[in-house]
């Protein structure tokens, strides 16, 4: 594997290029400091291969539960990143095997749920989710795969949470600076030890600009210590 420690920030993707969320707009060219420019990448990486040995056992383990339990161990979904680019976001498996069917039942037979969905993108209680995916869901044990995300350079440590294509239009109409397009998003941010899921989607946009707008190491540093924090009071949905 090979790692980049240094972003080009000057090359804008083409609109709908293949491998791009559609009606991706781009963004103007930005001036990073030293830390966003190699800082930040150094740092994604130092600390996904120290936390390895550590993480890569727990992911194997979560996994064997789950596949045991039936379906898959592993969720991907495709997610928006940096510039557009789509990519395929790991995860743990917490909900049924069959949980994109079932939730299209839900919706049509509630409105409420509907509501809730369109408003916030989930469901403060989902009945797809599994007893088990439940406890690594306010853990957030259910992320940890994301580290080969973030090795791969898909995603950083901290930065903006990704969003799928289908919630690109809804995300775009609130956030007219595309701040969010200049990052890799992140496994934890100021949005998940913010609101800790508990505002409404489009809440995000308001934490993703002022995270961009002020990147640095000792920023980074607080969310990742804040993250700690809010994982141990096992708060996540």
């Amino acid at each position: 594997m090979s790692y980049t420690f240094f972003d080009d920030t000057s090359v804008v993707q083409p609109a709908q290029a293949p491998g791009y969320a559609p009606g991706f707009a781009p963004v103007g060219t930005v001036r990073p400091g030293l830390y966003l420019r190699g800082g930040k990448r150094a740092f994604d990486i130092a600390v996904s291969l120290l936390v390895l040995p550590i993480v890569l056992p727990t992911v194997l383990c979560l996994w064997a539960v789950m596949f045991l339990n039936g379906g898959s161990g592993f969720y991907a979904q495709h997610r928006v990143g940096r510039g557009g680019r789509l990519f395929r976001c790991l995860k743990i498996r917490t909900m049924a095997p069959d949980a994109d069917r079932l939730l299209e039942t839900y919706l049509a037979g509630d409105p409420e749920i509907a509501a809730e969905w369109h408003r916030n993108q989930k469901l403060r209680n989902d009945p797809r989710i599994t007893r088990f995916g439940r406890f690594l869901r306010r853990t957030s044990l259910d992320e940890l795969p994301q580290i080969w995300n973030v090795l791969k350079g898909d995603m950083s440590l901290v930065g903006p949470r990704p969003f799928t294509p289908d919630q690109k239009a809804l995300y775009d109409a609130q956030s007219p600076a595309g701040s969010y397009y200049r990052l890799r998003p992140g496994i934890t941010g100021p949005w998940q030890v913010g609101s800790r899921h508990l505002g409404a989607f489009g809440d995000r946009v308001h934490y993703d600009e002022g995270y961009a707008a002020n990147v640095t190491f000792l920023r980074d540093l607080g969310i990742g210590l804040k993250t700690v924090a809010v994982v141990l009071k096992a708060t996540g949905t």
